[in-house]
């Protein structure tokens, strides 16, 4: 692999100097700063005055403060709300609090990409965006290991914000495991295509056209579930720990011919030209004006998605099957 993977050896905590505010406290934010703050950075909370995230910050022995004070008192500023609301946060509560020299610190390029918040050119601007929900990015730290992740630099004021964005991913924990350079571009548009053609479009739609072709022909809902979900996540962790080679070394010479066999009958070269049409509309921006004036509106297209997911045959069932398996609490 000709592409640098950087380590803990290559990050200096110290460059990081001064006090790092971590705005949002939910599956990032509580991650980002417990590892910081365990790591000997100094640490402060953003949030609204008495709300949840203040209150389980302050039960963390974290110090919280609201939003433009924590902006202003600090010298890196890293923005963990989630990302229909961070422009309107930006203006009211972080950009007139903002100084010359200081860092601003992203998870997801969205919002910079698609020119949602453009930031003062006297600042830094980087991303830092671990591959893993946040629970396993605390989890792996408290564990003394770490999540993969992605870094990039949009914007270099002070010449230092590589060294930055390095001593960042050290302190999250993230240089244990390993992180990658991409750019905001690549991380945003290669982010939004997977979430959308498979880690959650794609997956849960075979899953339930799995369900429903076994269902339509008259066998047990309860078997086609533990068929078309159920089995899946065994099969995810033998990909996760050792690549598809190893997952079709671990099942039956049975699957691994009917899968490698049949495969192309259901994904087939439609099904990447499908793929290409929704990689053109995010590339082109039309994802992300459909996604902003959906926010504008106040979500009801996503609204009725979420009923008409709730309402499919396939919750109800696993519903059912989960409650007599207690070993997945």
């Amino acid at each position: 692999m000709n592409k640098k993977i950087y380590q803990k050896e290559d990050a200096e905590l110290d460059d990081i100097e001064g006090k790092i505010a971590v705005l949002g406290y939910g599956s990032q934010g509580h991650a980002h700063a417990q590892n910081l703050d365990n790591s000997g950075l100094d640490v402060v909370v953003g949030a609204r005055k008495g709300g949840n995230s203040w209150q389980e910050a302050k039960k963390d022995g974290l110090e919280v403060k609201k939003i433009p004070k924590a902006v202003k008192e600090s010298k890196h500023i890293s923005i963990l709300i989630p990302d229909e609301v961070q422009p309107e946060v930006y203006s009211e509560k972080i950009e007139p609090n903002i100084e010359e020299n200081d860092t601003l610190i992203f998870a997801h390029g969205f919002n910079i990409h698609y020119n949602q918040i453009r930031p003062p050119e006297n600042t830094d601007v980087v991303m830092v965006a671990p591959k893993g929900p946040g629970h396993l990015v605390r989890r792996t730290y408290e564990a003394g290991n770490g999540t993969p992740a992605l870094f990039a630099i949009y914007q270099d004021f002070t010449n230092k914000a590589k060294q930055k964005a390095l001593a960042y991913s050290k302190g999250i924990g993230c240089t244990r495991a390993g992180v990658l350079e991409t750019t905001f571009k690549e991380e945003t548009e290669t982010d939004l295509f997977g979430e959308q053609v498979d880690l959650c479009g794609g997956v849960t739609e075979l899953i339930k056209s799995t369900f429903e072709t076994l269902v339509e022909e008259g066998y047990q809902p309860e078997v086609a579930y533990f068929e078309s979900l159920h089995e899946l996540k065994l099969i995810v962790d033998l990909i996760h720990e050792s690549g598809l080679r190893g997952m079709w070394s671990s099942v039956s010479n049975t699957a691994e011919y009917g899968g490698l066999s049949r495969r192309e009958k259901v994904i087939d070269e439609n099904v990447k030209e499908n793929m290409k049409e929704v990689l053109d509309e995010i590339q082109k921006g039309e994802f992300a004006r459909e996604w902003i004036l959906e926010n504008q509106a106040n979500l009801p297209s996503l609204e009725k998605l979420r009923e008409k997911e709730k309402e499919h045959k396939i919750e109800e069932v696993g519903k059912e099957l989960r409650e007599i398996m207690p070993w997945l609490d």
